[in-house]
């Protein structure tokens, strides 16, 4: 069984007078924080704010862009797009979060891209190139969160990134080793225990389960707990306690920058 491993939390999604999550309360147990850039929530005053009391917290940070889609939450497919737009989306995106958390002495140390463009990269080798090539372009320093077994794995690799592969505590896989779509019952898991048992099994056992039962090995260096669940710090705070108990481990998989 590994023995490190980094958690890590999708926040900074508020925007404007919408709050999402409990972001102080994650920041206290994630090692790592995918920042919303605008484009599916988050605004210039969250993502500022996000910035600053993740580097508070020693939590390092990374880039999250999706579609353009705030009405949808960056969860609704958006067909038709060109993946050469697609980069310059992305490039806008990591750019501005980049700007801010240099702004505020921080350090965009990653990019995982998030909801629809992230599953359907996941897939689709255009948008797949599209995200890895923005990453790319935004420093090649970047890591590059992807599924283990993806295309965008795949992209990242060609694109000559380093890679983290991304397992997830509370979403269910299908026998190919993706995420059951959030449309079909059972793909999100909401029991705090139940996930914590999950990855210490994921751990042990250097394989994801499907729905089905199919075991599919895979390389885990970090692990995702959504932020926007309503039991997502209970299943974060369950998680890391069943890790640690287990003798795992958990920091980020690329330092962030001394608060001092």
């Amino acid at each position: 069984m590994q023995t490190t491993v980094d958690l890590n939390s999708d926040l900074g999604e508020s925007f404007g007078a919408w709050n999402m999550g409990d972001d102080e309360a994650m920041l206290d147990i994630v090692s790592s924080a995918n920042l919303a850039c605008g484009f599916h929530a988050g605004d210039p005053l969250v993502m500022w704010r996000s910035c600053a009391r993740a580097k508070e917290r020693g939590v390092a940070i990374g880039a999250h862009p999706s579609f353009l889609d705030l009405w949808g939450f960056g969860r609704r497919p958006i067909l038709g797009e060109r993946p050469e737009d697609i980069v310059k989306h992305c490039v806008y995106q990591i750019g501005a979060l980049q700007a801010i958390a240099a702004a505020v002495g921080h350090r965009v140390t990653h990019v995982k891209p998030h909801g629809a463009l992230g599953n359907m990269a996941a897939e689709d080798e255009g948008l797949a190139e599209a995200v890895a090539e923005a990453t790319r372009l935004c420093g090649r320093e970047l890591v590059l969160v992807a599924m283990p077994g993806s295309a965008l794995e795949r992209a990242g690799e060609r694109k000559g990134l380093e890679v983290a592969r991304e397992v997830f505590a509370d979403r269910a896989y299908d026998d190919r080793g993706m995420l059951v779509s959030r449309k079909h019952p059972g793909a999100v898991l909401h029991d705090p225990e139940e996930a914590a048992r999950r990855v210490v099994r994921m751990l042990e056992e250097g394989a994801v389960t499907s729905a089905s039962g199919k075991k599919i090995p895979v390389r885990i260096d970090t692990i995702c707990v959504h932020g926007d669940n309503p039991k997502a710090v209970a299943m974060a705070r369950a998680v890391r306690t069943a890790l640690e108990r287990a003798g795992v481990r958990i920091r980020p998989f690329v330092a962030p920058p001394s608060s001092a």
